[in-house]
């Protein structure tokens, strides 16, 4: 992937990785950005050489380097989600995600999401500040059916956290297998009715954005619980408002639409919601996990091989109507 007639120079994010993790290959030369240290940009001559970035991670504006450089080929982003950055690269620099690197921390937020409201800790939390001891019975996780909408590598690693803390899963995915009995999404509102928690774990794309709306919301039962870690656009906020400002339904929600959530927002004041500010996937894992992945790709781009996680170019996507998802449900063993 590094031709000798390709720049071979690498801009990471993080210094002092080759006396973590041991010397870069020979003849590549590393140069480091972390893009919010002010003057720390590499001068024009070093960002000439560079044909691989990585980019760093959580930087709104970080993709305002792309300007100046002009042999790139190929991009590392530690985010799994890409969508943003996709149209702002040029046709000829392949682009490779953070895909796995997320899944524990996500996972995690997602879990304690769920067993904070299920268990209803933000009350609790509330009581203790004011001083009341007024104890009474909650819902559980436990003996829960919990739809993870979105059931890719982060969808994996929760399940196995609710499949610990004996909840049943209903695994809801981009393609139907028949075979494993999945539904097509046609089937999803016929299975709602029977989830307490929905769990949402989804890209944004043409095809997810506002997957879940009114119709699907309405579709749960009185106070099941919405939970959103993927893209705040796939879910509709006013039919979320419409149904939690009323207490019908319950939402933990790490991601919004619009984000940040406005701090006049009436989703913020409605019972039984909880917002998080879309820090998922910002947890201690996720440093040591980045690094061995930037090291990794720096080897295999200094030998001339193939990079992970490559991802393909965006295709035209119908909208004509929604996306093909399935469900599958995984029982715990008893």
């Amino acid at each position: 992937m590094s031709p000798t007639d390709v720049p071979a120079d690498v801009l990471v994010p993080y210094s002092g990785l080759a006396e973590r993790h041991g010397p870069w290959p020979a003849g590549v030369t590393v140069h480091v950005w972390d893009g919010e240290t002010p003057g720390s940009v590499p001068p024009q001559e070093v960002l000439d050489a560079v044909g691989f970035w990585v980019m760093p991670y959580a930087v709104p504006d970080a993709h305002r380097l792309l300007a100046r450089l002009p042999h790139l080929r190929a991009v590392q982003s530690l985010s799994a989600g890409v969508e943003k950055l996709q149209p702002l690269l040029p046709a000829n620099v392949a682009l490779h995600n953070g895909r796995g690197l997320h899944d524990a921390s996500t996972a995690e937020h997602a879990l304690g999401l769920i067993l904070a409201a299920q268990r209803e800790v933000p009350r609790w939390a509330a009581d203790q500040r004011a001083g009341r001891w007024e104890p009474h019975f909650t819902r559980s996780l436990a003996d829960s059916r919990v739809a993870i909408v979105g059931y890719g590598s982060i969808g994996r690693a929760l399940e196995a956290r609710l499949l610990a803390c004996e909840a049943e899963v209903v695994r809801v995915a981009r393609r139907a297998r028949p075979q494993e009995r999945v539904h097509a999404v046609d089937e999803l509102r016929d299975l709602l009715p029977h989830v307490d928690v929905l769990v949402l774990v989804l890209p944004e794309t043409p095809a997810t954005r506002g997957l879940v709306s009114t119709e699907e919301l309405a579709a749960l039962p009185d106070g099941a619980l919405v939970v959103n870690v993927g893209r705040g656009r796939t879910l509709e906020t006013d039919a979320l408002w419409a149904e939690t400002r009323t207490g019908r339904l319950r939402a933990a929600l790490d991601v919004t639409d619009p984000e940040p959530l406005p701090a006049e927002h009436p989703l913020r004041q409605a019972p039984g919601v909880l917002v998080t500010p879309h820090v998922a996937g910002g947890s201690a894992s996720f440093r040591p996990r980045a690094e061995r992945l930037i090291v990794e790709q720096v080897r295999r781009w200094g030998a001339g091989g193939e990079l992970l996680n490559p991802v393909a170019p965006p295709r035209a996507e119908t909208t004509t109507g929604p996306a093909s998802v399935s469900v599958a449900a995984v029982r715990p063993e008893a």
